[in-house]
């Protein structure tokens, strides 16, 4: 917040300076372009200042009180109205009133006789309309630079939002995912109980370091890669205890031990959660096959696992992991991750593939 703020008061201090350094040129122009050979004429350089005077009287007038009164309001007729009549009038006084002024002073000027109007100029009507089409140009100049103005502050804002919104939402989903995992992980000590009581101590004691790493450890949008590695180590050893020793359990890890990477937390171990949830059968021959590689900034993790689906009466867990997993990963990577899960042809194999691409890529220049 405090990053747009200042942002915002730097783009604003810059818009001041660009108006000050255009006024500047545009008022000492015509003393630049005048000859100087005998000395500066102040007298003839002031009769020069009207034209610049009304372009920054149309400009501004334009600038903050039409278009926000008006056009901010959806009221165009008014807008073009008094548009209208400023610069009829503006006209009307430098054709009616102070052109007549400034012939008289040339015409009583024996150094600026050469200045006086020439008979073969065009009619005056003719710089009239050349005159209202300037002024036109200069409305219409401080109207869209208004209006890119007014733009640009609302597509700040609306990217503001949209990241307060984001924010908002994967904390939602992080409060929804975290008491999911705990849910699991309890039912799992719970049947654990049952037949090895010294084993459960030892999977409370192991609990208690995920929930440090669940409470504390991974409050950022994104946890270093090797605490994640960690975190799932802990959580595979914690699942282990309660598996037949026919239960063949592989894990595959290629990335650097202290790899530092950025990826958001808790998104693999929800696919190692379901990959124990319905690959598991106290009955029939099981595996899970758990595959973790780091490569140029590309994270992909594959899990194999036979697939006993739970049957509708078995409600542990929620069954909402991989529904927030896709949410997500779809509000922190868009576009950058590729999932695929499904069974094989038989329908005994459940994979599950997630690669997800930690850096943004750079857009190449044509």
């Amino acid at each position: 917040m405090n990053g747009n703020m200042t942002t915002r008061h730097r783009t604003g201090s810059l818009a001041i300076y660009i108006h000050i350094i255009a006024w500047v040129l545009l008022f000492t122009f015509p003393l630049i372009m005048e000859s100087h050979s005998e000395g500066i004429r102040w007298k003839d350089y002031s009769w020069h200042l009207v034209m610049p005077t009304f372009f920054l009287i149309i400009f501004y007038v334009n600038y903050w009180v039409l278009v926000p009164k008006c056009l901010f309001r959806k009221e165009r007729s008014r807008y073009l109205l008094y548009n209208a009549l400023l610069i009829v009038g503006l006209v009307a006084f430098f054709h009616l009133y102070y052109m007549p002024a400034v012939q008289a002073y040339l015409a009583g000027n024996s150094a600026t006789t050469q200045e006086l109007p020439d008979p073969h100029r065009p009619p005056r009507w003719a710089f009239v309309v050349k005159d209202c089409i300037v002024f036109t140009f200069v409305a219409g100049l401080g109207t869209v630079i208004r209006l890119s103005m007014q733009w640009q502050k609302a597509e700040a804002a609306r990217q503001e939002a949209e990241q307060s919104r984001m924010e908002a939402e994967l904390n939602n989903l992080r409060n929804q995912l975290n008491p999911h995992f705990l849910l699991n992980t309890l039912n799992n000590i719970y049947a654990l109980i049952t037949f090895d009581t010294e084993k459960a101590q030892q999977a409370v004691q192991d609990l208690s370091k995920l929930l440090r790493h669940v409470l504390y450890e991974n409050r950022g949008t994104f946890v270093p890669l090797h605490t994640e590695i960690d975190f799932m180590h802990n959580y595979i050893e914690l699942m282990r205890i309660r598996l037949a020793k026919s239960v063949d359990l592989t894990i595959d890890i290629n990335a650097n031990k202290d790899s530092q990477t950025p990826i958001a937390p808790l998104l693999f171990i929800s696919l190692i959660e379901n990959a124990f949830k319905h690959g598991i059968s106290p009955t029939e021959p099981s595996f899970i096959h758990i595959a973790l590689n780091e490569c140029d900034g590309t994270v992909t993790c594959r899990i194999e696992n036979s697939n006993h689906p739970k049957n509708r009466s078995d409600k542990s867990g929620s069954g909402i992991g991989l529904e927030q997993v896709k949410k997500r990963l779809e509000l922190l990577y868009p576009g950058r991750y590729t999932w695929t899960k499904g069974t094989d042809e038989k329908g005994s194999v459940y994979a599950s593939e997630l690669s997800i691409q930690t850096r943004k890529q750079k857009t190449k220049k044509p």
